[in-house]
């Protein structure tokens, strides 16, 4: 038996910021090489941040990563480094190097290149192959195989074939992105992935929100029978260290009748031929996997805090409605940013009610946030004057309901100009979905947190709130009283829309899993509302393209993820 001590960067990367990244590499390097690690292992791309799109198309920029790259190497010392970055020839790669004294020993490139769902990694990198040989590094006697993220869910994949070819353990480096529920699925491909090869794996994961993406860490390792040893926190910045002890597996190779034995030649780098003594095991821990409505929520907090904070702002300013929606997303941008770099703000109208008045000024006080009133009707009475003479002889309809979401819109950005907070929009995805929102109204702002989270969760997560907070920041009237946007006397969602417990569903199916409005009335949904709420989603592609990005949390969300052409006659 060899003991190997391995190190997990799960760090928070800025997509572009070449300086910043190697000095957190560095530090984090500087910890691993103090604690005697063998090896420590950074994410996906750590050089440049994960992914970086179109910079990479910038010649510049892949030679400034580069000479990027080239300082890590030159940092290390015993310890080897498994580092991502983009290698060049006359392609570009997505690829790791192995750093160690001072130098680059290795590379490699990435072999399967995912590009569905949010990536697009074809657009960009050519993939590894036959003509780039596998390389197994031989570190304290242990032959280690290196791979990138999608290359692991391959059963078949780079994993299998390096554990064929020898490989003991697979150093498996990733930028992989979350979504609710993720965190098991990922968990049991990983280890059946180690059992099936016989091989130990080591997964590390970036850490960080970057644009609508959250990476959640959760970092592991598993040993040659699947079995998981070590796992780092979720959606925390966390240095993860444990020791792996690599056993002999050539019985249990020989005797799978799968094969493990591959003809394909891999070189060998030797890096170090004996293993290091260290004097006591050390046992990583494994950390404990929060509740669903726990990881979601802190999965939006992440995302919200570092898109805020990584594009130079301190400061959000929110539309306070006394609804559930804002009373939501300020909940979120406190626990981001602190309270004193919150700002709320009530814009009441001639149809705002009492008490949505005073369920903002509540939460604001509970809160601690820096709140204030500014009142529309000035504005309001000023636009109905002005378009009089145009509207003369036309009854009162939508125009004058989006005139006042309009003016609350110019209202938040006139503060963002003036102060410099960045908006914060506080549409759902049931809304976004439909089209229950006015463009260039309550839709305006730098970032939209919750616009990925179903009307029926947002409940959900304002009850957890609750719950964690142990006492009611929210009031049960703000999550019990009838939606509302409050544009026209006695105004309620349910007027305009089906009730949501009806509508969400329809949505998951029509949205998230791509159903035609057929294959839903089929499921057994009332055939005329999923027809309306189907409509209703495919004409208001063209407001969604308009809205500000915001957090990812689902399988499939509003964006780069999922992309229908706007004019578009398909009705199936």
């Amino acid at each position: 038996m060899t003991r190997l001590r391995i190190a997990l960067a799960q760090l928070n990367p800025i997509v572009g910021d070449l300086d910043g990244n190697v000095a957190a590499i560095c530090a984090a390097y500087d910890q691993a090489e103090a604690a005697g690690c063998d090896i420590v292992a950074f994410g996906e791309l750590s050089i440049t941040g994960y992914p970086p799109e179109d910079l990479v198309l910038k010649s510049g920029f892949v030679t400034d990563n580069l000479t990027a790259l080239g300082k890590v190497a030159a940092h290390t010392g015993r310890c080897v480094a498994v580092v991502g970055f983009v290698a060049s020839d006359r392609d570009l790669y997505n690829a790791a190097a192995v750093c160690v004294g001072g130098e680059v020993v290795g590379t490699y490139r990435k072999r399967v290149l995912p590009n569905y769902a949010v990536f697009d990694e074809a657009r960009y990198f050519t993939p590894g192959d036959v003509s780039d040989p596998y390389e197994l590094y031989v570190i304290g006697g242990v032959k280690v195989g290196i791979s990138i993220c999608e290359d692991v869910w391959s059963p078949t994949g780079p994993l299998a074939e390096q554990a064929a070819g020898g490989a003991e353990l697979n150093i498996n480096i990733n930028g992989s992105p979350y979504h609710a529920a993720k965190v098991s699925e990922r968990e049991r491909m990983l280890a059946t992935r180690a059992a099936d090869a016989s091989c130990a794996l080591v997964y590390v994961n970036q850490m960080c929100g970057q644009d609508e993406l959250v990476f959640d860490g959760g970092s592991m390792v598993f040993d040659a029978e699947g079995t998981l040893i070590a796992r780092a926190a979720l959606l925390r910045e966390e240095l993860l260290i444990t020791d792996v002890e690599i056993d002999p597996v050539y019985r249990k190779r020989l005797l799978d009748p799968r094969g493990h034995r591959t003809d394909e030649p891999m070189r060998l780098v030797h890096v170090s031929d004996a293993p290091v003594a260290h004097d006591t095991p050390l046992v990583g821990p494994i950390a404990a996997m929060p509740e669903l409505d726990a990881e979601l929520y802190d999965a939006i907090v992440l995302g919200t805090g570092d898109y805020v904070r990584k594009n130079g702002f301190t400061d959000v300013v929110i539309g306070l409605s006394g609804g559930i929606d804002s009373t939501l997303v300020a909940c979120i941008a406190v626990d981001a940013l602190g309270a004193d770099h919150v700002h709320g703000v009530s814009m009441p109208s001639r149809y705002s009610s009492d008490h949505s008045k005073s369920d903002a000024a509540d939460l604001a006080g509970k809160l601690g946030i820096d709140y204030r009133t500014i009142a529309i009707e000035p504005a309001f009475t000023a636009f109905l004057e002005m378009t009089s003479e145009s509207f003369a002889g036309k009854p009162a309809d939508l125009t004058e309901e989006n005139l006042q979401s309009r003016i609350r819109g110019v209202t938040l950005m006139a503060l963002s100009n003036k102060l410099g907070w960045m908006v914060l929009a506080t549409g759902n995805k049931s809304e976004m979905a439909v089209g229950y929102f006015t463009l260039y109204g309550d839709s305006v702002g730098g970032y939209a947190v919750i616009k990925d989270v179903l009307k029926t969760r947002v409940y959900d997560l304002c009850r957890y709130y609750n719950r964690r907070a142990g006492s009611e920041i929210i009031s049960e009237s703000v999550i019990n009283k009838p939606p509302s946007a409050e544009l026209r006397p006695d105004q309620r969602d349910d007027q305009s829309l089906p009730p949501y417990e009806v509508l969400d569903p329809v949505l998951r199916l029509y949205v998230e899993e791509d159903r035609t409005a057929n294959e839903i009335i089929e499921l057994g949904h009332d055939e005329a509302i999923v027809r309306r709420i189907a409509r209703l989603v495919d004409l208001n592609e063209y407001k969604r393209r308009q809205c500000p990005p915001g957090v990812r949390v689902s399988p499939k969300a509003f964006g780069k993820d999922r992309r229908l052409p706007i004019t578009n006659g398909y009705r199936g």
